[in-house]
């Protein structure tokens, strides 16, 4: 693959294609095909930011293998999300890995220095939503963005909320971890001029639905400028939270 890569890069100097052309060619360069995985060496280029590897359903193995042949094409940072402890464990014994067993996420190397424009804030309306947002705020500070977080502050008790109302004030892009009825999201939208996230989580009794009616509520939120993702998706929530961290504006 280097060596395609390197007399593509003598055809830009000798004139016979042009940058534009060469940078085309590269987002279309071939995957390198694992058997069971099809590893994506381009996607930085053609979306900003590397694989992530999704860890349920995949073996330690494979794992492993995919993380190797990420981290061969030079990447600093790799994040796993979905990962149970036991896995983990299988994995840190060969390639070396920062766990945290409450987002289960896995992470081989270190996180990048912050180049975000501003500061992303997770808030969550109970300590049950923990789980979703600790996968969040690790995504978001592996996209190089700073992180604050404002947890156990949902709609019953909504002082608590307004106590941190300076911080959110401050957030270029605030995400709103609410199961239950998921009201919070709906609150913090009407306070703040910056993006909403909001992520509806599968906690709460039996007519929550497992996320159904807090996924439903965010979606008809009356708040301007709020958006969903799909339930307990922390970490779609902070990529999306990085790419409008990320603007130019």
């Amino acid at each position: 693959m280097q060596d395609s890569i390197l007399t593509l890069l003598e055809q830009v100097k000798e004139g016979k294609i042009s940058p534009s052309e060469a940078l085309l060619s590269l987002k279309k360069q071939p995957f390198y095909d694992l058997g069971f995985a099809k590893v994506d060496h381009h996607r930085r280029i053609r979306q900003g930011v590397a694989e992530v590897i999704y860890g349920s359903g995949k073996t330690p193995e494979q794992i492993q293998k995919i993380a190797e042949e990420i981290k061969s094409s030079g990447a600093k940072s790799i994040l796993i999300t979905r990962l149970s402890e036991e896995k983990a464990e299988q994995i840190d014994s060969v390639l070396g890995l920062d766990y945290d067993p409450i987002g289960r996420t896995g992470l081989i190397g270190d996180y990048p220095e912050p180049d975000g424009k501003g500061l992303i804030t997770i808030m969550t309306a109970g300590t049950s939503d923990q789980a979703v947002a600790e996968e969040a705020a690790r995504t978001a500070r592996v996209l190089g963005n700073r992180v604050e977080r404002i947890y156990d502050v949902g709609v019953a008790g909504l002082h608590r909320m307004l106590s941190n109302l300076d911080l959110m004030l401050k957030s270029r892009v605030i995400i709103v971890i609410a199961g239950m009825e998921g009201a919070l999201p709906s609150v913090v939208g009407g306070l703040v001029s910056c993006p909403v996230i909001a992520v509806p989580t599968s906690v709460g009794y039996g007519a929550s639905f497992e996320g159904l009616t807090a996924l439903l509520s965010m979606l008809n939120s009356c708040a301007s400028g709020v958006t969903v993702v799909n339930i307990d998706n922390g970490f779609g929530a902070a990529f999306a939270a990085s790419q409008i961290n990320h603007l130019d504006c």
